[in-house]
């Protein structure tokens, strides 16, 4: 039997996994909906959220994935049985990585294009008119979203092919770095803006009036969504480790810096937003029309252009890597392929079936006639499925198989191994039976609009 690759450091680990969880969400969708739904007041509930549901579902994650030394289908069935129905929801995670990928990889090149645009000056000194016609053009190309989603795929697959040590922790070591200082140097310009001061009193004014029922359900989802949970890559991730590391220390970690990410960010857009007189709830228009406007209008705004998109694409690298992993470790484990193998076979198969995500804002392709048919496009309805219905269930899966199925002694066990937080197990385990599947029921049931 084949000696299972192993992270070669705690930092290493806690920097991958970071990346899993920082993603495009954290750049656009958290102060998008922190400029929805009350600034501050979102804030404390989304905080709120991420520490009594999010971090529960992390530990459990990892947990599972480092008693077993297996990836979500194998974990799940060494910790009940091989005919156990417990084994759809490894499954649920494998696939629900896989999907999200596909169409994870289109905004990717979204982001990728934007950023070659800023290096050759295509969106410099570019009005709000301009860019919004950029953006639709973009988004009705089948050529250029083909070649930005086979070029992301390809590097996604490239560093997943270097293994766990040399790849998926070399580039970890890199471009989490990398994103942190990119979103410093934006966060120092922001200080100098005139609507800095707006822009904090935003964020974390506690502006409880605009804070509706339906803002807490965002921030649940949002927190629980911003962690990378439900779709296998912190059970495969948590695989990685050694019995004796701690999984508890980590988990808070890896949450922290994904949290501190999201709010930076806010702290970085609000300024930007207010001292240009934006839109706070503009959602992705931001992203590609506002924001860049706005960036160019400042002294070396070509630059700044730059750093923001440089931001999104490193931000995307590190969770689509972290999405690949979980299929390959999967064929890895359960068919004894060679890593080589599993990659070029996931790869490929997650280019395919990201094709017709890449078509679907072209009128002459897969777009108008699938949504003719399903009211939606590819695009939208794997968005929609993987977001709405996979992850949810996935992750309610992940925590009822640990809290109530998993085998007492050997959730103590692992729980408590490696780790000085040994008094929070109580708190964890009645946390993962009671209230995280009640508050994941809530966002499942927001999510297809039920509440």
């Amino acid at each position: 039997m084949t000696q299972r690759a192993q992270w070669g450091s705690r930092v290493g680990f806690i920097l991958a996994a970071a990346g899993s969880a920082v993603g495009l969400g954290n750049i656009w969708k958290f102060p998008y909906e922190t400029g929805t739904n009350g600034g501050g007041a979102f804030v404390a509930v989304y905080l709120t959220c991420v520490l009594l549901v999010g971090l529960p579902v992390m530990i459990a994650e990892i947990l599972l994935g480092r008693s077993t030394q297996k990836s979500p289908v194998g974990a799940v069935r060494e910790l009940s049985s091989p005919r156990s129905p417990w084994q759809a929801f490894g499954w649920l995670g494998v696939a629900s990585s896989f999907v999200i990928l596909s169409f994870y990889s289109i905004v990717a090149g979204w982001s990728l294009h934007y950023a070659w645009l800023a290096l050759t000056g295509g969106i410099t000194n570019t009005d709000t008119s301009s860019l919004q016609n950029i953006f639709t053009e973009v988004f009705a190309s089948p050529g250029i979203n083909l070649f930005w989603h086979i070029f992301f795929i390809t590097i996604t697959m490239a560093i997943v092919l270097g293994g766990v040590a040399k790849g998926l922790e070399r580039w970890a070591r890199i471009l989490m770095p990398a994103l942190f200082i990119m979103l410093i140097a934006l966060l120092l310009k922001s200080f100098t803006l005139e609507g800095f001061s707006e822009g904090m009193s935003f964020v974390f004014g506690f502006h409880s009036e605009k804070l509706t029922a339906e803002g807490v359900l965002e921030a649940l989802g949002q927190a629980f969504f911003s962690l990378s949970l439900g779709m296998g890559s912190m059970v495969t991730y948590g695989s990685y480790l050694r019995k004796q590391d701690d999984i508890v220390s980590a988990s808070i970690t890896i949450s922290f810096l994904d949290t501190l990410i999201a709010i930076l960010a806010a702290v970085v857009l609000f300024p930007i937003i207010f001292t240009f007189g934006l839109e706070p709830s503009a959602g992705p228009g931001l992203v590609f029309v506002s924001i860049p406007v706005a960036l160019s209008q400042m002294t070396g705004g070509a630059l700044f252009i730059s750093i923001f998109f440089g931001l999104l694409v490193f931000a995307a690298i590190t969770s689509a890597i972290s999405m690949l992993e979980p299929t390959c470790s999967y064929f890895m484990d359960e068919h004894g392929w060679t890593r080589k193998r599993a990659t070029l076979v996931a790869g490929t198969l997650v280019g395919i079936f990201g094709i017709p995500s890449a078509l679907s804002g072209s009128t002459t392709f897969f777009g108008q006639d699938f949504a003719a048919i399903f009211g939606r496009n590819w695009f939208d309805t794997a968005d929609y499925l993987a977001t709405n219905w996979m992850l949810p269930l996935g992750g309610l899966g992940i925590s009822l198989f640990t809290a109530w199925k998993m085998n007492e002694a050997i959730r103590k066990h692992n729980f408590l191994s490696g780790t000085k937080l040994g008094v929070f197990y109580r708190a964890w385990v009645l946390l993962l039976k009671l209230l995280v599947p009640i508050a994941i029921t809530f966002i499942f049931l927001h999510a297809v609009g039920v509440v």
